[in-house]
């Protein structure tokens, strides 16, 4: 299967409208005027997804501050997101994507190498929109450990 087309700094951020673990919609439109984190993940409660999600819950104060919002994306369930969030005690919004759509228009589902054989998955990605909705950072096959306090070495918070 061809690799999704990427996006990259300076590409209008595909809008989205899903569910987040309350099953309450959540748009980027609605965070026009700030700037947002959005990170694609492959699963909750799994070891380097709930890593990165606590390294954002842990840093969202100074994230926040410095005028940035965090949104999490997966294919789970809200079901699913709602006991990861009130497990780890997340607070930020982790929205459901079951039917990968925008993960593909965000270049985050394709092919992806994982334990040496090449297979369809979600790629754990992040990006900065900024306040306009354009892409200010984009960053592709990150590492869910220690890629939060990279980020903010990046963005200067």
């Amino acid at each position: 299967m061809p690799q999704t087309p990427r996006l990259s700094v300076g590409d209008t951020a595909p809008d989205f409208t899903l569910p987040d673990a309350d099953g309450n919609t959540v748009s980027l439109s609605d965070h026009r005027g700030r700037k947002v984190i959005v990170y694609f993940y492959p699963a909750a409660s799994t070891p380097g997804c709930t890593k990165q999600a606590c390294d954002f819950r842990d840093n969202l104060a100074e994230l926040n501050d410095a005028g940035l919002d965090v949104i999490g994306i997966s294919p789970d369930k809200p079901a699913k997101l709602a006991k990861f969030r009130d497990k780890e005690g997340l607070t930020f919004p982790l929205l459901s994507d079951p039917d990968k759509e925008v993960l593909t228009a965000w270049g985050a589902f394709g092919e992806k190498t994982m334990y040496g054989k090449t297979v369809q998955g979600v790629i754990r990605s992040t990006f900065v929109v900024d306040e306009d909705g354009k892409i200010a950072e984009a960053q592709y096959n990150v590492r869910a450990t220690g890629h939060v306090a990279k980020l903010r070495r990046d963005l200067s918070v």
